[in-house]
């Protein structure tokens, strides 16, 4: 019994001694940059922490609507023009899984430019 623990003794030295030498993997993360220009117009779709989806027009006031209307709803405020912007906005408190939802209802009525909005800073 005693060699093995001269052993463990000499293999935990070895291991204090390398562990610092060892480098840890660095991961290169993309970076955000800030839009040249904010669109003129922007849908924004707001998912509030009792999940209720509520839908605004560049800032007016937000107008309650229901995940089966909200792609018609968000066609009709585009008006045509398919570079509108939709930016959903939602609690944090809010499960991912009805913010998917909304995503996915959007992308399946074919609208092409959803973000989802994020606030600046820690």
């Amino acid at each position: 019994m005693v060699p093995f623990i001269d052993v463990m003794l000499v293999l935990l030295i070895i291991f204090m001694v390398t562990a610092p030498l060892i480098t840890t993997g660095v991961v290169d993360l993309p970076s955000v940059g800030r839009a040249a220009q904010r669109p003129t117009s922007v849908v924004e779709v707001i998912v509030g922490t009792d999940e209720k989806l509520r839908i605004r027009l560049d800032g007016a006031d937000p107008q309650p609507t229901t995940l089966g209307k909200l792609a018609g709803v968000v066609k009709g405020l585009q008006a045509g023009n398919a570079k509108v912007p939709v930016v959903i906005s939602a609690d944090k408190a809010v499960k991912y899984e009805q913010v998917v939802r909304t995503m996915d209802a959007l992308q399946r009525a074919g609208i092409q430019r959803v973000g989802l909005s994020v606030k600046q800073g820690g």
